[in-house]
């Protein structure tokens, strides 16, 4: 008989009725009266108040009716803590006995019982099952530690059970070890920094020994512990890959994917010319090939964690692109992924039966689908260079079939291929403006009349095409209005004569009939730079474009390290790191991949190295100083995780080539007059007589542009609202030299830039005398006394730790305040030994620059924290800004010529030097020994002008021109920078360095 009539009683007074048969003397009436108050409390009813009575039947032999009323103790116990210390004793008493199953069923519901009034009578009971000789009791016992230890973790340190979980790693049974393992990573989870998975190589030899035994829940709890190990050397790293490597091969994907993210966090560790790293690569593929196999919704997950591999490391599945090709009943959500790695592993040897199968995809009849394989055509043709013509001619091959939305997706990805390859496929521009009248979509039309604009000059009616567009602009979203004004501009300033009362039309559109404010200002600024400069217009507008990057969609290489740490979680499906979608008190840590053999750094591989590489980022803007005392005392003094090296600051520089000085370096080529005018093109549009038509537009600079100001471009950053940080100072974006300097005057720049002269040799950086930081008394006997070193362009921190009290010094920790530049330690505080009474020891703490950044007062300001055995101190000191001048600070000569004259003439600062006897060439090579470069010397009239460039760690430019006088020892030295504040900083750098 079946179990269901136990759900369709409906006799009345029911609980009563349940009450009396729960207090029966036999047996078996007992049970179906348990079995009937599980069945009502399965479907919602209150069966509480039989709680006494339910609990009375703990008192039996028979498992299946011992297991039945845990299931409701554990139900009610929350509801009626009271009464659910009265089956405190039956645990206790069924803690011990003779029946295995019974001791480990007892220990496992007393784990689910959160009741803190009881949590402290199962102590014993626990410590005893732990102890237990059947290793069922164990494992069970283990996961319970993990449970007691989420209710009351204070109550489960002070019994000593986490050391007990840790013995229990080393036992005989292999299940054992992986419950002991996942409760103890469960822990370690809720508390990151409590460091209980204290991993060796001795533990981890007994964990793969594990491994080969236990079940498969049990070997992916133990592989994930492993994946958070980090081995000492290439040599232990093959080691543990060997051993994990058969795990490959299980029936289980989770299996498979948890031994996948050991061995590709092992792999970063192992010589690219090792054989077994060759080896390893071919084992990886028919694995991840075979979960391919499985359903729809498994296969999704495979495919989410495979495009990780893939960008990380595309020479495992190069030779598997048949796999990935798409099933016609595949789901969409498969498809599409598919499709994403297709294109990720698209090269040279294979693009024909890519193109051949994506073709094939363009006439399917999911529109989803068809368009993202029009645009996987296109990505194709921008990342294998040799198959971009093949592409092309499949684009339009998908044009003639005249299907609506194929022909939007081609012209959108054929506007890419031009911007990849200029001047080689405009041919086709004629077949896209057949298809004009048929564009619907925003992002297709937007790319249609960039087309029309960037080609106006090979388009006879160009500007019939863009006035058809303009004739409903209100209509338009705002892409295709930026991108119809854009384009109109361009056709004006390549067809001036004919397209005048075109521009006019669009600019009054834009400026005066719009609301959205990024129209109008861009209206503005063409406005602006055609009626004041129309060379600099045409040097704005029609400025070469840059070709745009292979693999736009890379995800960020450290955000892809972090993933492929997590390869078999949810992280790994939604491409995010846990602390995106975790929430909760957890502290969620941030994993990164090991160095690779030989190197300190993690390893990009070549794709996400280049991408990486592709758009540095700017120099950050320093905020405002907060409440310091308050970050440091909630400093956080655990040793930091290992940083890689900062970033490298982007080395170019904002410019214009208007003379802001006023002939201040004019002078010095010898040309006191008027810089040279550009010479005149002789296609210059002539600037639109746009003042009768309409209004002038509100004037967005300081100071009016009159009409001789032509010496170059305008600076969109200073005259027309660039960006603020060139006023704040920290921070210029950079750009790219403009390309109209004026030519430089013949003799002049040649002379003062002329360094055939004998600029000296070199010496070793300045590093300041040590001071002390910390007197002994203000630390209860520790003194810190240091200095900052800049040492083959790594930044130290180089301290003398004396114990001066009576006790042993140990477990040394240190942590900066957020402070100007980012300084942060790039390791651990390394005091290996403990720092006995009199003692001294000498340590160079390595720094880098990528921490929090806060501008300081005064702004070299570093506030230090450092913890040990007996209390933690705080102290300050300040750095020395020459061990931020980094090496590749040496400017070119016209760029350093251009930059001085840009700066404004505010911004420059000027300081005296006394007493110093040196001649110019000594003080240039000294100087040159910290990263100050000379770029120039010149002589006049027995004075010595040395020019000079230095960058700090980020990005920040200083130019300075240092005079020295013969037989006079006071020195002139003038800074020039864009953050003004550093000034008086470098100018006690240069003191200090030119007198050390």
């Amino acid at each position: 008989m079946t179990d269901s009539k136990y759900f369709t009683t409906t006799k009345k007074g029911e609980i009563f009725e349940l009450k009396a048969e729960l207090n029966s003397d036999k047996k078996e009436k007992k049970k179906e009266a348990v079995k009937k108050v599980i069945a009502s409390m399965t479907v919602g009813k209150d069966v509480s108040a039989l709680f006494p009575d339910v609990v009375n039947c703990m008192q039996t032999d028979n498992l299946e009716l011992k297991k039945l009323v845990y299931l409701y103790l554990m139900n009610y116990a929350k509801s009626q803590p009271d009464m659910a210390i009265m089956a405190v004793n039956t645990f206790v008493k069924d803690c011990e006995d003779p029946n295995p199953l019974i001791r480990a069923l007892a220990v496992r519901t007393m784990g689910c019982i959160r009741v803190d009034k009881i949590t402290e009578y199962l102590c014993e009971p626990l410590r005893k099952c732990l102890k237990d000789e059947d290793p069922y009791v164990r494992k069970t016992a283990a996961v319970c530690v993990a449970k007691l230890h989420d209710i009351n973790a204070q109550l489960v340190e002070d019994q000593g059970f986490l050391d007990t979980l840790k013995d229990l790693i080393s036992d005989s049974n292999p299940m054992v070890v992986a419950n002991a393992v996942a409760a103890l990573s469960e822990i370690a989870e809720s508390h990151p920094n409590s460091n209980l998975l204290d991993l060796n190589p001795q533990t981890i030899n007994k964990l793969l020994t594990a491994l080969n035994e236990c079940t498969e829940w049990g070997q992916i709890f133990i592989l994930d512990c492993l994946a958070n190990y980090t081995p000492r050397d290439d040599r232990e790293s093959q080691s543990i890959c060997e051993r994990v490597t058969p795990r490959l091969s299980h029936a289980n994907s989770a299996v498979v994917l948890s031994a996948v993210k050991v061995l590709m966090k092992f792999m970063e560790m192992l010589p690219k010319d090792l054989d077994y790293y060759g080896t390893l690569l071919k084992k990886l593929a028919p694995p991840l090939v075979t979960l391919l196999s499985a359903e729809p919704e498994l296969q999704y997950v495979a495919l989410r964690n495979i495009n990780l591999i893939v960008q990380r490391r595309p020479e495992i599945l190069k030779h598997e692109m048949k796999v990935f090709f798409v099933k016609y009943n595949d789901p969409i959500y498969v498809k599409l992924e598919k499709l994403d790695i297709m294109i990720r592993l698209a090269s040279q040897a294979n693009i024909a039966q890519v193109l051949a199968e994506l073709k094939e995809y363009a006439t399917e009849v999911d529109v989803d689908f068809v368009r993202k394989a029009v645009r996987a055509i296109g990505r194709c043709a921008i990342k294998v260079e040799q198959s971009a013509e093949r592409c092309v001619s499949t684009l339009l091959d998908l044009i003639q079939t005249k299907v609506n939305y194929v022909v939007q997706e081609a012209i959108v990805v054929i506007k890419d291929i031009f911007r990849k390859y200029p001047n080689k496929y405009e041919s086709v521009i004629a077949t896209l403006c057949e298809n004009l009248d048929s564009l619907d979509e925003p992002e297709a039309r937007a790319a249609m009349i960039w087309i029309v604009g960037e080609y106006a000059e090979r388009i006879d009616n160009a500007d019939e095409l863009l006035e058809s567009f303009l004739e409903g602009f209100h209509d338009e979203s705002t892409q295709v209005q930026l991108q119809l004004l854009t384009a109109i501009v361009k056709l004006f300033l390549k067809k001036p004569t004919e397209t005048q009362e075109l521009v006019q039309q669009v600019l009054s559109l834009a400026t005066q009939d719009s609301d959205n404010p990024d129209l109008r200002d861009r209206g503005y600024i063409y406005w602006r730079l055609l009626s004041t400069d129309p060379v600099a217009a045409k040097e704005v507008v029609l400025a070469e474009k840059p070709l745009i990057s292979e693999e736009t969609d890379l995800i960020e290489p450290t955000l892809l390290e972090e993933l492929i740490c997590h390869i078999g979680t949810l992280a790994s499906v939604y491409h995010k790191p846990p602390s995106a979608f975790v929430e909760g008190s957890r502290g969620v840590q941030h994993k990164r991949l090991p160095g690779s053999a030989g190197s300190g750094e993690s390893v990009d591989s070549p794709d996400t190295g280049s991408a990486a590489g592709v758009s540095e980022a700017p120099p950050a803007v320093i905020p405002s100083q907060g409440d310091l005392l308050g970050d440091l005392l909630n400093l956080d003094l655990t040793p930091p995780t290992t940083t890689g090296p900062p970033p490298a600051p982007s080395s170019g520089m904002q410019m214009g080539a208007m003379d802001l000085l006023g002939g201040g370096l004019d002078s010095l080529m010898g040309d006191e007059s008027e810089p040279p005018p550009i010479p005149q093109r002789t296609d210059t549009p002539q600037s639109p007589q746009l003042s009768h038509q309409s209004p002038s537009p509100p004037d967005y600079s300081p100071t009016e542009v009159g009409p001789g100001d032509h010496a170059g471009p305008v600076k969109l950053g200073g005259d027309l609202g660039g960006s603020p940080a060139m006023g704040a100072g920290f921070g210029a974006p950079p750009a790219t030299m403009p390309a109209s300097f004026p030519p430089p005057v013949s003799g002049g720049l040649d002379d003062l830039f002329d360094l055939g002269g004998s600029v000296g040799m070199p010496m070793g950086a300045y590093s300041p005398p040590k001071s002390i930081w910390l007197p002994a008394m203000k630390a209860k006997g520790l003194e810190i006394s240091g200095t900052f070193a800049r040492r083959a362009g790594v930044i130290q921190m180089e301290m003398t730790l004396t114990n001066k009290a009576m006790s042993v010094m140990t477990d040394f920790a240190i942590q900066f305040n957020r402070n100007s530049f980012g300084l942060a330690p790039a390791g651990p505080l390394q005091v290996l030994t403990p720092l006995s009474p009199n003692q001294s020891i000498e340590v160079a703490l390595p720094l880098s620059t990528v921490g929090p950044v806060m501008k300081m007062e005064p702004l070299t300001n570093l506030q230090v924290a450092v913890k040990n055995n007996i209390d933690v101190f705080y102290f300050s000191s300040q750095y020395p800004i020459s061990m931020l001048f980094v090496e590749d600070g040496k400017m070119e000569r016209q760029v350093f010529l251009a930059t001085w004259k840009d700066i404004p003439n505010d911004n420059e600062a000027q300081f005296q030097i006394k007493d110093c006897h040196l001649n110019s060439d000594a003080a240039s090579s000294k100087l040159q020994g910290s990263n100050v470069f000379t770029i120039a010397k010149r002589t006049v009239e027995g004075q010595d002008m040395l020019y000079q460039s230095m960058k700090l760690t980020n990005g920040i430019w200083v130019l300075a021109e240092l005079r020295v006088q013969a037989g006079n020892p006071n020195y002139t030295v003038s800074l020039k920078c864009r953050a003004p504040e550093v000034s008086q900083c470098v100018f006690q750098s240069y003191d200090a360095m030119l007198k050390n």
